[in-house]
């Protein structure tokens, strides 16, 4: 599930901006970046399984591993992670609409905190 029209496809982030706020909104970083690249993640722990909401983003300028870059986000989506084979992000898959909900007023919080800073 792709979340487009955000806002935050549009957004260039310098890296230790994005970082305090998606720590304040409950994302994480984690091991998911490299030279060019971050994604933090949302989980969702439910009866119905585990989910991941994720939000990538690359340079546009610097170096992310040494953290002055300024990062191009791009449309966060959403997975459901299955046990052995990792995260299926497929259109056929369900997800509860507690989560995507709770995903949606995620995302605009995030807006929200990053558009006065930039």
């Amino acid at each position: 599930m792709i979340f487009e029209n955000s806002g935050l496809e549009k957004m260039v982030v310098p890296q230790d901006v994005l970082q305090n706020v998606m720590n304040k909104n409950g994302w994480v970083l984690g091991g998911s970046w490299d030279y060019e690249r971050m994604t933090f993640d949302y989980k969702y722990e439910i009866p119905e399984g585990i989910y991941y909401l994720r939000l990538p983003g690359y340079a546009v300028e610097g170096d992310v591993g040494a953290n002055n870059a300024r990062l191009q986000l791009m449309d966060p989506y959403m997975g459901k992670h299955y046990y052995p084979t990792g995260v299926e992000y497929g259109a056929d898959e369900y997800f509860p609409e507690r989560i995507v909900e709770h995903a949606v007023n995620n995302i605009r919080s995030v807006v929200k905190d990053l558009q006065p800073l930039l």
